[in-house]
């Protein structure tokens, strides 16, 4: 186990994704130290299970990947996944509220989430920053605080792109130190990797968490 391997978040998010898969990641991650296995929310409980007995925090996608759903649904989703064992969950932003610059409703949703998430349990908030100006990233990064988010992150990995450097220093420019800032979507090798470190990450979303420290696939 390296210290790096405790900022990643080992993700398998893919619709298709078997129990075997789910299975293996999880053994992954035990072996490798990793700080999470992210996976979708009906893998909550078999995650959970698997990883029983170990310190691998179990991670989940709330709104996802579109954020085009209702706050109340986000809060069931939320509250359901926390109850089948997750500690963590990545919820994306209401993208379309972004865009009509109606902030008030960007953080209301963000706040329903943190509330059905309840103590302890460790929210993100997922941007999806390619479709962003530096304005809405700004503006999306105050939102989160303000509705007492634990992290923002920068893609869902199934948009136009994924993390870049400039997104994830403008993210970590404007939380301070205050947040945690995830960087996820295309990070498939060590040097991208280090690069998002570099500039402000301390949390990396990745399926190909083995490669970056150098195991196999």
């Amino acid at each position: 186990m390296t210290n790096k391997a405790k900022l990643i978040d080992h993700t398998l998010l893919a619709p298709d994704a078997t129990a075997e898969a789910v299975k293996k990641l999880c053994e992954e991650a035990k072996t490798a130290g990793f700080w999470s296995v992210c996976v979708s929310p009906n893998r909550v409980s078999l995650a959970n299970r698997e990883l029983s007995g170990s310190d691998i925090k179990v991670c989940t996608v709330i709104g996802f990947p579109s954020g085009a759903h209702c706050t109340e649904v986000k809060k069931f989703e939320t509250a359901h996944a926390v109850a089948d064992g997750a500690q963590e969950v990545d919820m994306v932003i209401d993208l379309g509220a972004v865009k009509d610059g109606n902030w008030d409703a960007v953080q209301l949703d963000i706040a329903g989430v943190v509330q059905a998430a309840g103590t302890g349990v460790l929210v993100k908030v997922i941007l999806e920053t390619c479709l962003l100006t530096d304005e809405e990233i700004v503006n999306a990064c105050e939102c989160a605080q303000r509705a007492g988010a634990d992290f923002v992150k920068t893609s869902t990995g199934f948009s136009q792109s994924g993390a870049s450097a400039h997104a994830v220093e403008l993210m970590r420019k404007t939380v301070g130190s205050n947040m945690g800032v995830k960087a996820s979507g295309g990070i498939r090798t060590a040097a991208v990797m280090d690069e998002m470190i570099a500039a402000g990450a301390n949390r990396i979303g990745a399926s190909a968490g083995m490669k970056l420290l150098g195991g196999n696939e």
